[in-house]
Formats: structure tokens, C-alpha cells, sequence
């Protein structure tokens, strides 16, 4: 073992192991159809994180120019966060449950070493996704951190994570996109330039101007 790591390779076990066992228990004991459909959405499900993007982006082309720049923003924080898990992957080199607990059945390929499991990257993604969402327009946010909820269990489930693995990366993806979010925020008279410019047929004419008591005001449609 190389000593000059910040951390060493480590058996998370007993941390959650426990909690990991009594998981994959469930997972053998179920049904084959409701393993499949988790296991479908494991592996897929972070798709659904992309159309929720791309659900806001289309509402946000009527919307005031602050709330197109959290959009617009929405997957580069997401990025951001996962280049932040990537840092803790590779300090922390935790092996992976379904490598270390002798008898877990999981429901996909083991990833090899090398493939740390600590933190879950598809939890980082989702929850940061769901949680730049929620600055964008609140109900859809808590829809998508429903999902959110529902892809870090799915790890566990499948067998590849323990769940510390996810709640430390639930963790990591709010923190990174409330750090980030807001001042996305601020960018809203850059999209006013983006708007008049050749961007304008992607990013929508903005809040429209209404007539309110005889004088013009710009209001944002409700989103």
C-alpha cells in the first residue's frame, strides 16, 4: 500500500455493511420483475435528469432573464459537482460492497478496482441536477429530487454501493449547486445580450411586456 496517498484503499463495511446486507437480501428475496425494473432504471435513469433539463430550458424561453441563466447554468453546475465527487473518488479508493462483503448478489457487473465506490457518482448527478433544478422552479425540482431519492436506493439495491456511498453523494451534490446556483442567477443581463442576439430563437423573447393600470411593466409568465 503506498503510503504517500492521502488516504488508503479501505473496506467501507463498517460504516454501512450492515445496512448493505440486509439490502442485497431484499434485492434476492424480490420478485425477478420489480429487480428488473430497478435495475433498468439504474442504469438509465439518469437519462430522465436531461429531459427534466430540458423541460426547463423550454418554460424558461418565456421567462425573465434571471431564471434562463439558472437554467442555462443547471448542467454545469451538475458537471461541476461530479468533477468534485471525482476528486473524493480518487482520495478516498474505497472498494466496492459487492467486491468486499462475501456473499452479496449484485444485480450488475461489479466494476473492477479502480472503479472506487465512495461517493456514488449517479447520486451526485442526480441529486445536484434536482437540486439546481429547485432554483429554477421549486415544484419541478421536488419532482426531480423524488427521482433523485429513487436512483441513490437504486445503487444500494443493485448492489454497488453501500448506503453511505449515497448519502455522502446526495450530500456532495447540494452542497456544490447551492454554492454555485445563485450567483447563476446574477447572469441575467448576459442572456438580455444573448436574447437580442443570433441566440434569441433558442433562448425564447424573455417575460413579455404587459399593460398594467395604463403603463408598461415587464412581468414573467408564472412558471
Amino acid at each position: 500500500m503506498n503510503s504517500s496517498r492521502a488516504l488508503a484503499v479501505f473496506d467501507g463495511s463498517g460504516i454501512s455493511g450492515g445496512l448493505y446486507t440486509q439490502v442485497n437480501g431484499w434485492a434476492k428475496a424480490a420478485p425477478h420483475w420489480l429487480d428488473d425494473v430497478i435495475k433498468v432504471w439504474s442504469a438509465l435513469g439518469l437519462g430522465l435528469f436531461a429531459v427534466f433539463m430540458l423541460y426547463a430550458w423550454w418554460r424558461a424561453r418565456g421567462a425573465d432573464s434571471a431564471v434562463m441563466a439558472r437554467v442555462l447554468a443547471t448542467p454545469v453546475v451538475v458537471v461541476v459537482a461530479y468533477g468534485i465527487n471525482s476528486v473524493f473518488k480518487s482520495m478516498v479508493e474505497e472498494v466496492r460492497p459487492c467486491a468486499q462483503i462475501r456473499g452479496s448478489v449484485p444485480l450488475e457487473t461489479c466494476p473492477g478496482t479502480g472503479d472506487w465506490s465512495f461517493p456514488s457518482n449517479h447520486t451526485v448527478i442526480a441529486f445536484a441536477a434536482a437540486t439546481a433544478l429547485f432554483f429554477v422552479n421549486r415544484r419541478l425540482g421536488a419532482i426531480a429530487g423524488i427521482f433523485a431519492v429513487l436512483m441513490g436506493a437504486s445503487r444500494v439495491w443493485v448492489g454497488v454501493h453501500y448506503p453511505h456511498d449515497v448519502a455522502v453523494g446526495a450530500l456532495v451534490g447540494i452542497v456544490a449547486v447551492v454554492a454555485l446556483a445563485p450567483p447563476a442567477g446574477r447572469c441575467g443581463p448576459l442572456v438580455d445580450r444573448m436574447r437580442a442576439g443570433a441566440l434569441r430563437p433558442l433562448l425564447g423573447p424573455g417575460a413579455m411586456p404587459v399593460v398594467t393600470r395604463g403603463r408598461h411593466s415587464s412581468e414573467a409568465p408564472r412558471y
